[in-house]
C-alpha cells in the first residue's frame, strides 16, 4: 500500500481565462512539492472572507502562498496606493491575510513566496515599499528587462538567472537548516518589505539592505522568501534545501 502523502494547499490567483473569471496556480509551484517535498498539492481558491482555514485545518498538512503579478492593496497596511487598479487582487488579499494568521496560530507548516512573502509581512502589521527600484541605494529587483516584455514573461531563464546575494542572519531557521551564510538568488519583484511585521524574524538580507526572508520563531516551519525558489530548485542547492526542509516539516505529524 502506498503511504499517504501530506496535503499542501496552494493559494490560487484570480485571473481572466477566455474573458471569464478563473483561479490559477502556475505549474512551477507544484513541481517542487511533488519532486522534493514529496507532498500532494491541492489548489485553494482565493475566495475572500467567506473562507476560514480553521474549517479544513484537520484535513491539510501545509500551505504554500505563491507569487503573482498582482500587488497587496496598500490599504491593508495603511498607505496610499501608487500603482494602477489592474495590479490589485483584493479577493486574494481578503483570503491570504487571515489565512496566514490562522496558519501561525495553528502551527501549520507554511512557505510563502514573493507576493506570499509580502502578504506574510502585512498580515502581522508590516508595510511594503511599492517601488523598490525607485529607492536610493537599492538594486532594481525586477527581472532582467528583456523578460518584462509580454512575449518573454514566464520564461524559465528569468527564474534561473541569479541576480544578487542574500546574507543569512544568525540565530534563525536558515542557520538551523544549515544554509550557507551567503548565497545567490533570482529576483523578480517590484515591491518589497519595509517595516517588518510583529513577531517575525529577519532570516535573510540582500546586499543592498532589503529584507528578503522572514520566519516565525518557535513554529514547525513558517517561512517567507521574496525570491522564487520554485523557479530554480533544480539548479540552485539553496532553493532545493528550502523545499526539502518544508517537506520534512510536512511529514512530521
Amino acid at each position: 500500500m502506498t503511504a499517504e502523502k501530506p496535503i499542501v494547499c496552494i493559494l490560487a490567483n484570480n485571473i481572466l481565462q477566455n474573458n471569464a473569471p478563473a483561479q490559477a496556480v502556475k505549474q512551477q509551484y507544484i513541481l517542487p512539492l511533488v519532486e522534493v517535498a514529496d507532498a500532494a498539492p491541492l489548489m485553494l481558491p482565493a475566495i475572500g472572507e467567506n473562507f476560514s482555514l480553521k474549517s479544513i485545518a484537520s484535513r491539510i498538512d501545509g500551505l504554500l502562498l505563491t507569487g503573482s503579478p498582482s500587488h497587496v492593496n496598500p490599504a491593508n497596511y495603511g498607505c496610499e496606493r501608487l500603482f494602477e487598479d489592474e495590479r490589485l487582487d483584493t479577493v486574494r488579499d481578503a483570503t491570504s491575510l487571515p489565512l496566514l494568521r490562522d496558519a501561525l496560530e495553528l502551527d501549520i507548516p507554511t512557505l510563502a513566496i514573493c507576493r506570499g512573502f509580502q502578504e506574510m509581512n502585512v498580515a502581522f502589521g508590516g508595510t511594503l515599499h511599492q517601488f523598490v527600484h525607485k529607492l536610493p541605494g537599492k538594486l532594481d529587483h525586477r527581472e532582467p528587462e528583456k523578460f518584462r516584455k509580454p512575449e518573454n514573461s514566464g520564461a524559465k531563464e528569468q527564474y534561473e538567472y541569479q541576480a544578487h546575494n542574500i546574507r543569512a542572519q544568525t540565530g534563525g531557521l536558515f542557520e538551523k537548516l544549515g544554509l550557507p551564510q551567503k548565497f545567490m538568488t533570482n529576483s523578480l519583484h517590484t515591491q518589497g518589505a519595509d517595516k517588518i511585521g510583529k513577531g517575525l524574524f529577519v532570516e535573510g538580507i540582500c546586499e543592498d539592505g532589503l529584507v528578503e526572508a522572514l520566519s516565525a520563531p518557535g513554529k514547525r516551519f513558517f517561512l517567507g522568501v521574496q525570491w522564487h525558489p520554485e523557479g530554480d530548485f533544480r539548479r540552485n542547492p539553496v532553493s532545493k534545501q528550502i523545499f526539502e526542509a518544508f517537506g520534512r516539516a510536512l511529514h512530521r505529524k
